[in-house]
């Protein structure tokens, strides 16, 4: 597996099925990612509470180890993706 570790290192594609074949071989460096996770301000974000399921919460931090990532930040970044995907369809 050929790890990326510069966002210019990922070509442009014409289509999704060319797009998948790259990413069978190849995988993004963590600290890539890591990297390009946008760190707020303290004036930017508000404290929330949320009750998860035990279960559900140890998957969760399970997945952000597996790919170096603090699970609070991976859950706002799934957050924000299903967000952007929600305004689209309105």
């Amino acid at each position: 597996m050929q790890v990326i570790a510069r966002w210019s290192d990922i070509p442009e594609f014409t289509d999704e099925a060319e797009e998948s074949r790259f990413w069978e071989s190849h995988e993004l460096d963590a600290r890539l990612m890591v990297s390009s996770v946008h760190q707020a301000d303290a004036r930017e974000s508000t404290t929330i509470t949320l009750r998860f399921d035990p279960r559900m919460l140890s998957r969760i931090k399970r997945i952000a180890r597996s790919r170096f990532l603090n699970y609070q930040s991976m859950m706002k970044q799934w957050l924000a993706e299903r967000l952007e995907d929600e305004m689209r369809k309105l």
